[in-house]
């Protein structure tokens, strides 16, 4: 997503952006057929940290290898810039990019440092983070259109459930519970339950005769968000900071297993500035929900949300390589 927010501010402003990223992951479903970059390119990597022995062996291989195939990408598309948001599809060409003397731009989604971006921020020419007070760059970038049809947020009349791209069994789960309720309050819902359970969610909204917008997987997120009151989400930075700028207020539960926690962390931010909730995984998810439905802090914390939102972060991230690198 941030990807996305950046290729599209540099187009705007005149430039070409290649995409470099894993087989591995989202990315291929994010940027293999449509997308505005001029080149992507998916290289076969995997994650290091989790793995041990053998396993971790091997997936430092594919990383080299990978890296020798980002030198030849950069050397080929004469590339003047790097922006990284680590991870370990980043990694290659963040590494390429220091051996060839290539400046390098990192942004760091979350609250929490990731361990790359961690390693490499002492190299980089910029290190921007929404989380950072020594930022250059305030705010996080996200796609105009959440600016463009960002709104205040009076009355919950449509909720979104947003389980991810692979969904979230415990936010599923959560929508089954509170959805006949929801149902006899007049509430719309739209829900988001990843591939892998849309099936079975499906079938249990059936036999609860709920009427629902369900969704596995979609690109269309923008216009289904708009179209939300309040959502229940897990908090990963991107769609957060999606919610966050379109001023839609969000039930968080953060991914219980996140690296650093920083799922937690992301969320914590904004409950701390009166702008969201947030909730273990764990019992009583139900009741939790239904009280912060029937709190009146729905307005309060989508103008609170609207009047923190930094409009066209993604432009200052690409001026800020121009008056670096050109």
């Amino acid at each position: 997503m941030i990807a996305e927010a950046i290729v599209e501010a540099a187009v705007r402003e005149g430039h070409e952006a290649v995409f470099i990223g894993s087989t591995k992951g989202q990315d291929r479903k994010y940027f293999e057929q449509d997308s505005a970059f001029s080149d992507v390119y998916f290289l076969e990597t995997t994650g290091v940290v989790n793995q041990k022995g053998l396993q971790k062996l091997k997936a430092l291989y594919k990383i080299f290898k990978a890296f020798l195939r980002s030198r030849r990408i950069l050397k080929e598309q004469k590339v003047d810039a790097v922006y990284s948001v680590g991870g370990f599809s980043a990694a290659p060409a963040s590494f390429a990019a220091l051996s060839l003397g290539k400046p390098l731009f990192i942004h760091e989604q979350n609250a929490v440092t990731g361990r790359l971006n961690a390693l490499l921020k002492p190299f980089a020419k910029s290190f921007v983070s929404a989380y950072d007070e020594s930022s250059p760059i305030e705010g996080y970038p996200v796609k105009e259109v959440f600016y463009k049809t960002a709104y205040l947020r009076k009355e919950l009349k449509t909720m979104i459930f947003l389980g991810g791209s692979h969904g979230a069994r415990a936010i599923n789960d959560l929508a089954l519970e509170i959805a006949p309720t929801l149902k006899q309050q007049g509430i719309k819902i739209i829900h988001q339950a990843g591939e892998a359970d849309y099936e079975r969610v499906k079938e249990a909204y059936e036999k609860l005769g709920v009427e629902v917008e369900l969704y596995g997987f979609t690109k269309e997120l923008p216009a289904l968000i708009e179209r939300a009151d309040m959502a229940v989400s897990r908090s990963g930075a991107s769609t957060l900071w999606e919610l966050t700028t379109n001023g839609c207020p969000a039930f968080y539960i953060p991914y219980p297993y996140a690296a650093g926690d920083h799922q937690y962390y992301n969320a914590k931010f904004l409950v701390d500035n009166g702008m969201a909730w947030c909730e273990r995984e764990g019992d009583g998810l139900n009741s939790k929900l239904l009280a912060a439905i029937k709190e009146p802090q729905l307005e309060q914390k989508s103008q609170k949300l609207l009047e923190y939102a930094k409009k066209d972060v993604a432009k200052q991230m690409i001026k800020d390589v121009e008056g670096k690198v050109l």
